[in-house]
């Protein structure tokens, strides 16, 4: 298959899963389910998806493990520019030692503790959000082999 075809084929998933996400959202008033690192997560899973940093694994663990370091530091320490450093420096090193790197969710730390979250968004957009956008993922590259196996 050729580069452009693929190419494309990963653009529609990854408007696809950010679309499922933001009709959800929109057709449920109370609940969150966008935030910006999901864009950067689509580019991995989507344009990426053989590498260590696009498997389910990194993606769901990756912005969980970090909205959690975000959502504690924002509950028990405070929001200053050293706890936001502290707070992305430690979910860079929590990632690397899972084995879980997933680099848009080093973005979550700040996104979490500048906007003041709640363990709730642990649910609602992280965990939700990854999970779907994974599903979506798996589904298109099936679609991908198919067509491969077809050309």
């Amino acid at each position: 298959m050729n580069n452009n075809l693929i190419s494309c084929i990963a653009g529609v998933g990854a408007a696809l899963a950010i679309g499922l996400l933001t009709h959800l959202e929109a057709s449920t008033a109370e609940v969150v389910l966008v935030m910006a690192p999901f864009g950067a997560t689509a580019v991995l899973v989507f344009g990426v998806p053989n590498s260590p940093l696009a498997q389910p694994k990194n993606v769901v663990f990756g912005h969980l493990i970090t909205a959690v370091i975000g959502v504690a530091f924002t509950q028990f320490v405070g929001v200053t520019p050293l706890t936001l450093a502290i707070a992305s420096g430690l979910g860079v090193s929590v990632m690397l030692l899972t084995k879980t790197t997933h680099p848009p969710a080093g973005a979550n730390p700040m996104l979490i503790m500048l906007s003041g979250q709640s363990w709730a968004f642990l649910i609602t957009p992280v965990l939700t959000g990854a999970v779907l956008i994974v599903l979506v993922g798996k589904a298109f590259n099936l679609l991908q082999r198919r067509l491969t196996k077809i050309t």
